[in-house]
């Protein structure tokens, strides 16, 4: 994936394209690959970079919703459920099981939980991950030696899955441009083009990085920009009815002291009508999350200080070693796109209860609007979206192909153990790139410097650096350390010591002079100034 052959790729189509996708986070960029995977002419952008709103910013799980489950919504819960399944067998080198423990405080929280743990146990059918059940207090304490063990009674086990969510999206990239997607970052959708009937049939865009602007005109246009979506509708039709409701939520990292072993905690009730996580991820223990309604979204949300006193006096009564803010490593939040349960503009709605139900919305305009869902059901939404937008463009009907695609870096661990080589000798910072962690080995093995730890508080080196750049559209500074590596999210301030060594290597590959090279650290720094936590 080379941004200057994408270039060449778009200056050479000389014709409509079948679509134009806009936003590139897990919805826009599956709906990408099931399109692409059909055969149908696809054309993607993204204003910022792949999955740097919502897709990067999740818990890190995926899951068929606990709480979904209560609410009794039985069928997104077995959506979920076989969504995530499909996730584990098409990415398992990014995709694996996790135990979740649901300590018990009360007599009756056992068997009201067991039971309800095994109905989702059942409902997973053949896409189950483990057998759930009821814990004793030594064996819940074995599994989290740390949780605070004062009126403990037990708990009750279940099994669900956990990813980086990041590193699937840039793999889906991967994976889309292999099936014939064009897709592009930093190119920013400033208008939409319609015909004489007053359809839109194309796009206005322009190129961050030259200020270029050029048009692009398709037979239909998917919009799939999550929180954003709103803008998108209100250039098609200016009396659109607002359909986002935004809500912010924000994870705490910090190191993994405060969650040994190998199991998650759930609490399955706050004060915010939300569940809360304590989740071992990359070495470290990542907590969250809240439900805050906010008026708009951004790209670069900033936790609030209600939401972090929030997530740290949670996770103080669960927890035998009470955080503080002194021990967050990193605080990321992000916006979760929730579609309005009914019309009408009145009242502050219950965010936490809104449905994660994905909508599909066609506008007069013939505009198609993808939003709500979630993370792990992203597949069956870009399913469902590519059906409605190849009628409505009177395509060919072609059937979707991608519950059995395997996404990029895909390895069958039955006949190749180098996701085993890569955890022993790298820490497990390779094995994530699952068959294109054989390439990064090479760039180590040409020039051994770059397998030095960028950091000794982080498992990154130098060699990730120069694939991000060479084979995955990093294009800054914040491109490598947030989202091709995770460095921002799991410890700002070693992140913050290591980009003048990624700006550097950046530099070279990139041909960057020194104001450019400088002017990009100011950009980093100012990003990631929102995810260090002050005294």
């Amino acid at each position: 994936m080379k941004r200057a052959d994408v270039w060449r790729r778009i200056e050479a189509h000389s014709k409509a394209w079948d679509m134009i996708i806009v936003g590139g986070g897990a919805t826009g960029v599956g709906s990408a690959i099931d399109a692409a995977s059909r055969g149908y002419d696809v054309l993607l952008l993204e204003q910022s970079d792949f999955g740097k709103g919502t897709s990067s910013r999740s818990t890190k799980l995926a899951h068929g919703g606990v709480r979904y489950l209560e609410q009794g919504n039985i069928g997104l819960v077995m959506e979920a459920l076989k969504e995530r399944g499909l996730l584990l067998q098409n990415a398992p080198h990014i995709v694996h099981d996790l135990a979740f423990v649901v300590p018990n405080y009360d007599w009756w929280e056992a068997p009201f939980y067991g039971l309800g743990l095994k109905l989702y146990q059942l409902l997973a059918g053949k896409y189950g991950f483990g057998t759930s059940r009821i814990l004793s207090r030594e064996e819940t304490l074995e599994h989290l030696p740390t949780l605070n063990p004062e009126g403990l009674r037990g708990g009750a086990v279940y099994y669900d899955g956990q990813f980086d969510d990041a590193r699937l999206l840039i793999h889906m990239v991967a994976t889309a441009f292999e099936q014939g997607a064009t897709l592009l970052n930093y190119v920013e959708v400033t208008g939409l083009t319609k015909d004489t009937a007053g359809f839109v049939n194309g796009v206005v865009a322009r190129d961050a990085e030259t200020g270029n602007e050029f048009r692009a005109t398709a037979k239909v246009v998917v919009n799939a920009t999550g929180a954003f979506a709103d803008r998108l509708r209100l250039r098609a039709e200016a009396d659109a009815e607002p359909m986002i409701v935004p809500s912010q939520g924000i994870h705490l990292v910090f190191d993994a002291s405060f969650l040994r072993g190998e199991s998650a905690v759930l609490v399955p009730h706050t004060s915010d009508g939300r569940v809360l996580f304590a989740i071992p991820w990359h070495g470290h223990t990542l907590v969250g999350t809240t439900d805050t309604p906010v008026d708009a979204a951004t790209l670069e949300p900033v936790a609030m200080e209600q939401e972090i006193e929030f997530v740290l006096a949670t996770a103080g009564r669960y927890l035998t070693k009470a955080p503080t803010r002194d021990d967050v490593l990193s605080v990321f939040a992000g916006i979760r796109p929730l579609v309005r349960a009914s019309s009408g503009k009145a009242g502050v709605p219950n965010t936490a209860a809104l449905s994660r139900d994905h909508v599909i919305h066609i506008d007069r305009s013939g505009l198609i609007t993808v939003c709500g869902g979630k993370w792990t059901t992203y597949r069956h939404m870009a399913e469902d979206c590519i059906d409605q937008a190849a009628t409505l463009a009177q395509l060919s009907e072609r059937p979707c192909v991608t519950r059995n695609l395997h996404i990029h870096g895909f390895i069958d661990s039955t006949k190749d153990d180098s996701t085993k080589e890569d955890s022993a000798k790298e820490g497990g910072s390779l094995a994530i790139y699952g068959s294109d962690a054989h390439e990064i080995r090479k760039i180590i093995a040409s020039q051994p410097r770059l397998g030095k730890r960028l950091h000794a508080e982080l498992p990154y080196v130098g060699a990730e650096v120069l694939w991000a750049v060479r084979h995955e559209m990093a294009r800054t500074v914040e491109d490598v350390l947030a989202r091709r590596t995770r460095a921002l999210f799991l410890n700002a301030r070693a992140a913050l010591e290591m980009a003048p060594a990624v700006a550097d290597l950046m530099a070279a590959e990139l041909g960057w002079d020194e104001p450019t090279r400088k002017q990009h650290l100011t950009a980093f720094r100012a990003v990631a100034a929102n995810y260090v936590l002050t005294r």
